[in-house]
C-alpha cells in the first residue's frame, strides 16, 4: 500500500470505522533513523488504533525505530517481510527474509526487548522453491519463539525473480488453507489472514477458520466498504455515516492542511473512489481532478464536486 496509506487517507478512513487497526505505509529502516520523521511518522491520535510498519533487517537498528515509534505513540510495530520488490531485495529485507527465519526472529527478539507495544510479523506463504507448508511452519515457529504472537500471513507465495510487486499481488495462486492450517497447528497464536479478499462476505467466512482478516487493495478502491465494519464486526450501535456525511466531516481537515501549504490533491488523491459504483461517482472524480491540482485549489473545490452528487436515501 506504498504511496496510499499515508496520514491523510488514515484520517479519512476514521471517518468511515473507529475499530479497525490502520497500518502505514511501509517505512525503511533508513527512512526512520535519517530521514524527516515528523513527516513520515507523524499522524493525528484521531487515526489510532495504528500500526506502523517497517522494512529492514537489522536487529539493532530495528529495535531503535521500535523505540521511535512507541515514543510516537504507535499502538503496534509491524515487521514486513512480505513485499517482493526488486528494491527491498536490494536492500536485503522484505520477503527475501522469509529464508532466514532465524534472522527474523533476532529481529523480533531485539524490537521486543525495546518496546513493551506488540511487535508483529507480515509475510508471505513461502517464497521462490521455499515454499512447502513445512517451510512456512518452520518460519513461524521460529519467529514465534522469538516472542511473535500475532502474524499477518499473506496467502500467495512470491517469486522474487520473474514477476513485479504488482504481478506477485495476483499473479502466485491463492492458498487459503495453508492459512487455516497454520491457525490449526498454532492454535494460541493469533494469525491474521491478507490476500484477495474484496468484501465482508468474504471476510465472515475467512474468520470461521482464523483470528483476524487483513483487507488492502480492496480498502482504497471502495472505501465505503468499510462504513459498516464497526457494526458488523465489533458490535457499534452508532448511526452508519452516508457518503455525503463522511465528505463533510473532512471540511474542517482539509480547511486546515491546506491553509498549511499542502496541496488539496495530495488530499482529495484519497478521496476519488468514496462513490464507486454510485450514481455521481465519475462528476466527482472528473471534478476533483480537474480543480484539485490548481494553485490556490481549497475545501471550496471539495464542497463543488460534492454539490453535483446526487444524494441517496440510503448510505
Amino acid at each position: 500500500m506504498m504511496e496510499r496509506t499515508d496520514r491523510h487517507y488514515r484520517y479519512f478512513m476514521r471517518q468511515l470505522t473507529q475499530r479497525t487497526l490502520l497500518y502505514t505505509e511501509m517505512v525503511t529502516v533508513p527512512a526512520i533513523l535519517h530521514g524527516d520523521r515528523p513527516k513520515l511518522l507523524g499522524f493525528s491520535p484521531a487515526e489510532n488504533p495504528l500500526v506502523l510498519q517497517v522494512g529492514g533487517a537489522d536487529p539493532a537498528s530495528l529495535a531503535t525505530c521500535a523505540r521511535i515509534a512507541a515514543d510516537y505513540d504507535y499502538d503496534e510495530i509491524n515487521l514486513n517481510v512480505g513485499c517482493p520488490s526488486s528494491r527491498v531485495q536490494d536492500g536485503a529485507f522484505g520477503a527475501c527474509l522469509m529464508a532466514q527465519p532465524e534472522r527474523v526472529a533476532a529481529a523480533v527478539a531485539a524490537m521486543r526487548s525495546a518496546v513493551s507495544i506488540p511487535v508483529t510479523v507480515k509475510h508471505r506463504i513461502g517464497i521462490d522453491e521455499r515454499d512447502r507448508y513445512t517451510d512456512l511452519v518452520d518460519f513461524v515457529r521460529t519467529v514465534a519463539a522469538a516472542g511473535c504472537q500475532r502474524f499477518s500471513v499473506h496467502a500467495r507465495k512470491a517469486w522474487l525473480q520473474g514477476l513485479s510487486p504488482k504481478e506477485n499481488r495476483s499473479v502466485p495462486p491463492l492458498r487459503y488453507a495453508d492459512v487455516y492450517r497454520l491457525k490449526q497447528d498454532f492454535p494460541d497464536l493469533v494469525i491474521e489472514i491478507n490476500g484477495g479478499i474484496v468484501d465482508f462476505a468474504q471476510a465472515q467466512t475467512h474468520l470461521r477458520q482464523v483470528d483476524a482478516v487483513m483487507i488492502g487493495r480492496a480498502a482504497y478502491d471502495n472505501p465505503y466498504l468499510f462504513a459498516t465494519a464497526d457494526r458488523d464486526f465489533f458490535g457499534a450501535t452508532t448511526a452508519v455515516r452516508s457518503r455525503h456525511a463522511v465528505i463533510e466531516a473532512l471540511f474542517p481537515y482539509i480547511d486546515d492542511w491546506v491553509s498549511r501549504g499542502t496541496k488539496l490533491n495530495s488530499l482529495t488523491r484519497h478521496l476519488l473512489q468514496l462513490f464507486a459504483g454510485q450514481p455521481g461517482t465519475k462528476v466527482w472524480k472528473r471534478y476533483l481532478s480537474e480543480h484539485a491540482h490548481r494553485p490556490g485549489a481549497g475545501v471550496e473545490v471539495v464542497q463543488a464536486a460534492l454539490s453535483q452528487v446526487p444524494v441517496l436515501v440510503t448510505a
